[in-house]
């Protein structure tokens, strides 16, 4: 059965959400899961660049239906059987939540000469369904010798994922930790594949909550593109 989509001014919602940003340098990920290749051809023509995406098969036959200059983030969990697929173009790789991940990035990015940025996703949220290191496995992963041998890959930065609340005093306590987590990570002596610069937190819901918690990059869809009919 075909999804129909309520049919909404792309380009009017983007005005309208930018107009909302407590931080104008932070970045828009237009997470574009589900959506077809029409809708996304709106939001490039109003300008947006970055795209994010949760499935791998549906990333890969947008990248080539899509203009060659978008920065496409892989959003959603990732399986490591998977990777050679988004390798040859990816721009970032945002959930990655295991060394052995990590390792099949930097080999897949190996064959294709490339260098591909990740995020650590770290596991804030008080539910059992969001994936990501807990302080104790990062730990490990920072003090391994393997995470040293990898070449072909950057750590980026850090993304976490808040609880599924309406509770604001909750999700600002859980960006709250990712924030101050990552500039603890920031001052110390980490391998030389880390560059920490990025923070990516905040989705259509709790967006501002993020950017006043020190978020560098949202990623949204509901806002932009409307609800699934």
């Amino acid at each position: 059965m075909d999804i129909k989509f309520i049919r909404m001014p792309v380009k009017e919602n983007l005005i309208n959400l930018k107009k909302t940003f407590i931080n104008s340098s932070c970045l828009l990920i237009a997470v574009s899961k589900t959506k077809p290749v029409s809708i996304l051809k709106e939001a490039y023509e109003a300008g947006i660049r970055d795209f994010g995406e949760n499935k791998v098969q549906e990333l890969v036959e947008k990248q080539f239906q899509m203009p060659k200059d978008i920065r496409w983030h892989m959003i959603g969990h990732l399986q490591r059987n998977k990777v050679k697929y988004i390798a040859p173009f990816v721009y970032m790789i945002h959930a990655v939540d295991s060394l052995r991940l990590l390792q099949e990035i930097d080999k897949q990015a190996e064959k294709n000469g490339r260098i591909i940025s990740c995020l650590l996703q770290i596991h804030i949220a008080m539910e059992d369904t969001k994936f990501g290191f807990n302080e104790e496995e990062l730990e490990f992963l920072l003090s391994s010798e393997e995470i040293h041998q990898l070449k072909h890959i950057e750590i980026s930065g850090l993304m976490g994922m808040a609880t599924f609340t309406e509770n604001e005093k909750q999700i600002r306590s859980e960006f709250s930790m990712l924030k101050a987590l990552f500039e603890k990570l920031r001052k110390r002596d980490l391998p030389d594949n880390f560059n920490l610069k990025e923070l990516s937190m905040g989705m259509s819901g709790d967006y501002l909550i993020a950017q006043e918690e020190g978020s560098t990059m949202v990623r949204i869809g509901t806002a932009i593109f409307g609800e699934r009919n």
